[in-house]
């Protein structure tokens, strides 16, 4: 991930990787969850940063220890470190605030970075990162 923020300190992601495939629905669609913007390191014309994790964390009330990598309030994708401790490799998980509920995405971060995809590839009901009506 540091890689990453080096080249290019958070912000929209290219339409080629903007969503992750999931085997299951969720609130956002029946077959994958939006990435189309990463947050960066510190402060930038007012957008929120990895930084704010700590006041998003109790704002949205959700589980800790996360960092948030991506978000609008309602859904999150996070470094999920309740299971492995901080000192070890976090999984990614998306985490539903208006339901409750949370999916494990991928293993490691680089899982999930290999795994994403355009938004585009996936049905055209669901391509235009809408939330479903469930």
């Amino acid at each position: 991930m540091l890689e990453i923020l080096q080249v290019q300190n958070g912000g929209v992601v290219a339409d080629l990787w903007n969503a992750f495939p999931t085997d299951v629905p969720t609130s956002w669609s029946e077959n994958h969850v939006p990435f189309d913007g990463m947050m960066g390191i510190g402060r930038c014309n007012g957008q929120l940063s990895l930084l704010d994790t700590a006041y998003l964390v109790e704002e949205w009330g959700l589980p800790s220890p996360v960092v948030l990598l991506s978000g609008d309030g309602h859904c999150w994708i996070a470094l999920d470190y309740r299971a492995c401790g901080v000192r070890a490799e976090p999984s990614v998980t998306w985490f539903d605030v208006d339901t409750d509920t949370e999916l494990p995405l991928a293993a490691d971060f680089q899982t999930f970075v290999e795994r994403l995809t355009a938004a585009a590839s996936f049905e055209l009901g669901d391509a235009d990162g809408s939330r479903s009506a469930s």
